[in-house]
Order: C-alpha cells, then structure tokens, then sequence
C-alpha cells in the first residue's frame, strides 16, 4: 500500500550530508561554522532518517489505518526536522565562505519551504479514507506524485552548504554523518522481496520497499528498500 511512497524516497539521499568521502584541511573558522551547525543539525538529521524508515518499512500487511498514521506522522516529522534544520542555519550564522549570507539565506528559505511542503503532504494523507480501499490506494498514488516533487526540493535545500571548503569542513564533523537507521523484523504474510537496493534517507543502503492495494483485498507489498 505504501509503494509510491517508498519509491518516491528511494531517489536519494534526502538532507542526509552525506559527505564523509570528503577530506581536507580547512581554515578554523570554517571548521568552527561547520561544528556549530552540524552539532545542532544531528538529531534532525536522524529525526528525518528514523521518519522516511517509519514510510519505508510499515509492515506489508498493515491495514490502510495503520499506514495513514504511520505516513501522517512521518510527514510531520520531517516537516519539524526541516524547520529545525532552518534555524539550525540561521543559529550558525552565514558561513564563512565566498556568498555566505546569501547561501544561508537560501538555506533556510529553502527548509522552511520544504516543511510547508511536507506538512501538505500530511493533510492529503489525513483526507484519504482508510475504509475505502482502492480510493486509499488511489489517494497514496497521489500523495507519491507529489513527495517526488518535494524530495527534490528537499536535496536541494542544504546544496550549497555542501559544496568546497565548507561541505569539506562539515564531512569531518560526527553531526553530520550519514544516521544509523535499524531496519525492523521484515514482517509475515504478503512481503517479498524487491530487486535493487537505493540509498535511504539515512545515507545507508537498504533494501527498497514497495506495495499495492488490491480492490477487495488485503494490501500487498514488495519489500526491497532508501
């Protein structure tokens, strides 16, 4: 039932930083932007990973209410994570490179965008009627079209932060590490595994998940999963 959504997050590693291939020696004041933001920015980070995981991974055989919680909360959380990861930004300060204020300004425009966004994305979720099936799974495929949309602006929100000296300067520091995301038990009944793994919203590899809903029948997944 879940399977656009899952889909929709598999196409990259979401505000993750994932940055630590990076290395370099940077000025003080760099590094000392970079620890500042990415000490804040940690929890939101795994915030964010441990929601797009809760989208990922509901079990193949939940109920169509099971899924509309779990999906509404999980846009809420990132939706709070985003704004979180705004003032973050706004908190370091412009960083001291090339265009700093302006890349923070954007920074944090951009966040807050993509929280207004993601809060949408809830309300359509909330709307869905869980005990008319096929109109749920119709209503899923829509709320999919639209975090497509929205994961790009998402990726595109903390960009220039990660670009040259900076982006080498935040690699080093623990906060902004790739999150550990624990994959939960797969569960019984209609699962089966999926081909192809993509990188989650944590940064890890792990298996994609898929599903759809059968008119009269019980929702059925396939699980390979972000």
């Amino acid at each position: 039932m879940n399977k656009k959504l899952a889909a929709a997050l598999s196409g990259g590693a979401v505000l993750v930083l994932a940055l630590s291939g990076c290395s370099g020696d940077e000025g003080n004041k760099v590094d000392d932007w970079a620890k500042t933001f990415c000490d804040q920015a940690k929890p939101q980070i795994q915030k964010r990973a441990d929601a797009h995981q809760i989208i990922i991974s509901t079990a193949a055989d939940s109920k169509p209410a099971e899924i509309q919680a779990a999906d509404s909360k999980a846009f809420q959380d990132i939706a709070d994570a985003d704004r979180a990861l705004a003032k973050a930004v706004e908190s370091a300060g412009a960083p001291p490179v090339e265009n700093g204020e302006k890349i923070k300004q954007d920074a944090v425009k951009e966040l807050n965008e993509t929280a207004v966004a993601y809060e949408g994305l809830k309300k359509q979720v909330d709307a869905l009627d869980p005990s008319n099936q096929q109109k749920f799974a119709d209503g899923l495929q829509n709320v999919a079209n639209g975090l497509t949309k929205i994961e790009k602006m998402d990726q595109q929100a903390l960009a220039k932060l990660e670009e040259g000296d900076l982006g080498k300067a935040m690699a080093k520091q623990p906060g902004c590490q790739k999150p550990t995301v624990s994959t939960p038990p797969k569960p019984s009944g209609s699962a089966s595994p999926g081909a192809g793994s993509t990188a989650d919203a944590g940064g890890a590899t792990e298996p994609s998940r898929g599903a759809s809903a059968k008119p009269g029948g019980a929702a059925t997944a396939t699980k390979s999963e972000e």
